[in-house]
């Protein structure tokens, strides 16, 4: 058994899995916010977009540290749990991303305000997925 391929097919799957839950977390978020500016007869910022669609990296994230797995001569077991930690890093922090695009959502629609500083929160979240990824290249 090639423990080394399933676990580069663990960590595109897990991070997907993250990106998933996180849309569908930022996006309830947006449609929430949405709805309020609408009773309100507010504008609906469609701003909020960003919020609901950022997690969606980490699916890119996992299928560029797939491909590297893919091609590495590293040991089978290794690549498996790297696969598997890497693939759950990046789950967990698009699940977190899209917590705070909703509260960014949210805040946004209601204030109008701080968009910056919402998306440099949203930010910091992804920043977990990147050095996963970076780090789980530069060891396989």
């Amino acid at each position: 058994m090639n423990w080394g391929m399933i676990g580069a097919g663990i960590v595109m799957g897990i991070a997907a899995m993250g990106s998933a839950i996180g849309i569908g977390t930022a996006g309830q978020g947006a449609i929430g916010a949405w709805k309020r500016c609408y009773l309100n007869n507010k504008p609906a910022p469609f701003l909020l977009v960003v919020f609901a669609g950022a997690p969606l990296t980490q699916t890119i994230y996992g299928f560029l540290l797939m491909n590297s797995m893919r091609t590495s001569a590293a040991d089978g077991l290794f690549l498996l749990g790297l696969g598997l930690a890497c693939g759950l890093s990046m789950c967990m922090s698009a699940v977190a991303q899209g917590k705070a695009g909703a509260a960014g959502s949210d805040a946004l629609a209601e204030t109008g305000k701080g968009f910056s500083q919402y998306i440099m929160v949203v930010g910091l979240c992804e920043t977990i997925a990147l050095f996963s990824m970076v780090f789980g290249m530069i060891v396989c």
